[in-house]
């Protein structure tokens, strides 16, 4: 690996995702299924061991429509349009989130080999079994290793994640 443009490790963060945001996650990959939802999450860091998402991104799933069952891709034309998005109200990207029809909420080989691998982005994984939310995960890939992370997920009500009243 490139030092040059490799980021130090970091520690594996809380992703703090309001219920509502975690539901609506549940949601697309049900009204998805059997294929696979796909999306983008926008927040911000609240301090070196704690993001939260603000709000989600639905993106469609780009990928080649027999295989949408079991892959997913984002068109990155949209993927950047919602970053300069993000960007003009102060946020980021913190990652992505996709669903996994009839399988578990952990990231599979292909994930780890396709999914953008920065240690920066979080990635939130639903399962989606007989068309019905099962267990919904979060992961970090770790620079070192090259190898996803379990992420604590921490579910709260969007004004309490907010860090207070806007």
């Amino acid at each position: 690996m490139d030092r040059r443009f490799s980021h130090p490790p970091s520690p594996v963060k809380e992703l703090i995702l309001p219920t509502s945001l975690a539901q609506q996650i549940e949601a697309e990959g049900v009204a998805a299924y059997p294929n696979e939802c796909c999306g983008l999450l926008v927040g911000r860091e609240l301090d070196p061991t704690r993001r939260v998402v603000d709000r989600l991104v639905p993106m469609a799933n780009a990928f080649d429509p027999v295989e949408q069952y079991h892959r997913f891709t984002v068109d990155p034309l949209a993927q950047m349009e919602a970053e300069k998005q993000a960007d003009a109200e102060g946020k980021v990207v913190l990652g992505y989130y996709h669903s996994h029809p009839d399988h578990p909420a952990r990231p599979s080989e292909y994930d780890r080999t396709h999914m953008p691998p920065w240690s920066f982005y979080s990635q939130v994984i639903v399962a989606i079994h007989a068309r019905r939310p099962a267990d919904m995960t979060a992961w970090e890939i770790n620079d070192e290793t090259e190898q996803f992370e379990p992420q604590a997920i921490r579910r709260e009500a969007p004004q309490t994640a907010a860090g207070g009243h806007s």
